[in-house]
């Protein structure tokens, strides 16, 4: 899966977390002041006076409907106006608590288990140098291959320069199974008819080594000078 992609999945569905979470508070925010107002002006119709007092709240707290609102609604007045001004409040804190937020959590859930199966299939595909869900082309070690182009690409997108025999080995370690290829082989498809090509193969092999490791993740191992192996070397 391409990197983009999963990053706009992934923003997506933050955002959309994000928006329930505050939807879900906002609505709860005011059902809780209509709650408040309510019980506030039944308060102040009761008591008859602008004072505030034990009994005032007292009152307050036995109109409010909702019962987890009682002890944690306060009251305070406004002095800054002509006339004494009295108005309930609650914290932030206390909202959010009653808010609904079990659909916000469930797709926070989902955003965490969606970068862990991202991540996984990295992973994946490093070990096993799988290709890219895109057909015709392969991706191993930060190299990317394209079998229309027959191009190698770097991470970054450039395209990395190789000579014709360079190309060809390149091509061979992508398409065999655990990119490791005999010496044999290699020998056999560069030089056929060639009886002693190991010195030429080694120089190739040199100078192709350099290239790989210098655009790449990756690095070309000898295995008992019988055969040579693409390796990540993030994987020892």
């Amino acid at each position: 899966m391409k990197h983009r992609y999963a990053m706009l999945v992934l923003l997506a569905l933050l955002i959309t977390s994000l928006f329930t979470s505050y939807h879900s508070y906002r609505a709860t925010a005011n059902w809780v002041n209509k709650s408040m107002d309510r019980a506030l002006a039944l308060t102040m119709a009761e008591q008859q006076t602008a004072a505030i007092n034990q009994d005032t709240i007292r009152v307050f707290n036995s109109h409010l409907q909702v019962e987890k609102l009682r002890g944690k609604a306060t009251l305070a007045v406004d002095t800054r106006q002509k006339k004494f001004v009295c108005y309930a409040k609650c914290s932030v804190g206390t909202i959010f608590s009653l808010s609904d937020q079990r659909p916000a959590a469930a797709l926070w859930t989902l955003s965490f288990c969606w970068v862990a199966f991202c991540i996984f299939l990295r992973r994946r595909n490093r070990l096993l140098g799988e290709p890219l869900l895109k057909e015709g082309f392969h991706t191993y070690g930060g190299i990317t291959y394209s079998d229309v182009d027959r191009q190698f690409l770097a991470s970054s997108g450039k395209i990395i320069q190789l000579t014709p025999m360079q190309q060809q080995v390149m091509e061979m370690f992508f398409h065999a199974p655990s990119h490791r290829i005999s010496k044999a082989e290699i020998c056999e498809a560069l030089w056929p008819k060639k009886p002693d090509a190991y010195d030429t193969l080694y120089t190739l092999i040199r100078r192709l080594r350099l290239i790989v490791e210098e655009h790449s993740n990756l690095k070309i191992e000898s295995d008992r000078s019988r055969s040579y192996c693409l390796k990540d070397k993030g994987l020892g």
